[in-house]
């Protein structure tokens, strides 16, 4: 079983530049907010594998990996929705003049697990989740579910072309 942990304690692996390490961890996640819906991870404590290695200069080189689900209501058909989506993320923490080397998720010698695995999950999830990839959604007409009832509506005609039906032939 991966031990649970929010943050890890770099500086406690006492690495030497070239070295690396694998860890298997679990983090809890926290239910992430589309709009005024909010969609639930699942599992909320997810394991996760984390890939690190000190670099020269005594910075780091990170990977993080994991799946999630997330489940709440489709946003086409408004049915359960709950897609899995496969998290691969890597930071460079490289102290120095660069500011661009510097990771939000290392502070202090302190990797804030917790933090950077929900940000990465909002980053793997689409503008829409969706219960399939199909999904029709409802119809803009009636509402009704256009994936259980498939259908159209007659369109009104085009005001634009009403003075032609006046014209007669004879």
């Amino acid at each position: 079983m991966a031990a649970r942990a929010d943050t890890v304690d770099l500086a406690g692996l006492r690495l030497d530049p070239g070295e690396g390490r694998r860890l298997d961890l679990e983090v809890t996640l926290e239910p992430l907010a589309f709009g005024e819906e909010r969609y639930a991870v699942a599992p909320a404590t997810v394991p996760v594998r984390l890939d690190l290695s000190r670099t020269l200069g005594g910075g780091w080189s990170l990977r993080l990996h994991f799946t999630a689900s997330v489940e709440g209501p489709c946003m086409r058909c408004l049915e359960p929705a709950h897609p899995a989506f496969d998290v691969d993320s890597r930071e460079v923490d490289q102290p120095g003049d660069v500011e661009e080397l510097a990771s939000p998720y290392v502070q202090e010698g302190d990797l804030d697990l917790r933090r950077w695995a929900q940000d990465a999950l909002v980053l793997a999830v689409p503008a829409q989740i969706v219960c399939r990839e199909d999904c029709a959604g409802l119809c803009q007409v009636c509402g009704e579910d256009l994936n259980v009832h498939p259908h159209e509506h007659e369109r009104p005609p085009d005001p634009r072309f009403a003075k032609l039906s006046e014209l007669r032939f004879e």
